[in-house]
C-alpha cells in the first residue's frame, strides 16, 4: 500500500482550507504527528491505516487545526501567483497556456527603469513577449487585456478553485467549495 498517496487536506479552525492554491496538504507523516501532539482534529479518514506495535490509526484525509491561523491579507508576489492572477493566460493574445509556456513581461521594461512588482508584471506567452521585447507598449502597438494590479488573497483563492490539483480525494469535496457562491436556480 502506498502511503505517499494519502495526504491530508488541512483546514483552519473555521473549517476553511488554509490555502486553495496551492492546496494546503500535509503528508501522512506530518498529519499523524500532529494528531499525536493534539494539534489537530480528525474530520475525515482514509480506509488505510498505519500501525506501530502498540497503536493503530486510520490515516486522516481531512484535518482541522485546533488554533485559528490568521490568513495573510496581501498575497505573496510569486511567479505562480502572477500566473494565477492572470488566469494562466497571455495578457496580450488571451490564449491559455501551461505554466511552463508562460513568461513574465514587464509593462515598463526593466531596461527602461521598470520594476518587478505586482503593478508592472503580467503573464505573456513566449511569442508575444518576444514580439514586445524591451519596447514600450505604444511603440509596438500592444495592449494587455488587463493592466497589472495587486490582487486580494480572496481573488487568488477564487481563481485557484478553477484549477484543482491532479489529485482530489472525495472526502475533501465538502470542505473545498462550501464558501463558494451558489449558482442561481
Amino acid at each position: 500500500m502506498r502511503y505517499e498517496n494519502s495526504p491530508a487536506l488541512v483546514l483552519n479552525a473555521d473549517y476553511r482550507p488554509l490555502c486553495y492554491f496551492p492546496l494546503s496538504l500535509w503528508s501522512w507523516q506530518d498529519t499523524v504527528k500532529a494528531v499525536f501532539l493534539n494539534r489537530v482534529n480528525i474530520v475525515a479518514q482514509y480506509d488505510r491505516e498505519v500501525r506501530s506495535p502498540s497503536v493503530r490509526i486510520r490515516l486522516p484525509s481531512v484535518i482541522s487545526l485546533k488554533r485559528y491561523v490568521q490568513v495573510e491579507r496581501r498575497p505573496a508576489f510569486t511567479r505562480f501567483n502572477v500566473f494565477l492572477r492572470d488566469g494562466f493566460t497571455c495578457q496580450y493574445c488571451g490564449e491559455y497556456f501551461d505554466t511552463r509556456e508562460l513568461t513574465f513581461d514587464h509593462i515598463l521594461p526593466k531596461s527602461r527603469g521598470g520594476t518587478t512588482t505586482w503593478t508592472n508584471v503580467i503573464t505573456a506567452c513566449a511569442s508575444c513577449n518576444l514580439r514586445k521585447g524591451n519596447q514600450a507598449l505604444d511603440k509596438v502597438g500592444m495592449r494587455p487585456r488587463h493592466m497589472p494590479r495587486i490582487p486580494s488573497v480572496r481573488e487568488l483563492q477564487n481563481v485557484g478553485r478553477r484549477y484543482p490539483p491532479n489529485y482530489l480525494h472525495e472526502s475533501w469535496n465538502d470542505y473545498l467549495y462550501w464558501d463558494s457562491e451558489l449558482d442561481s436556480i
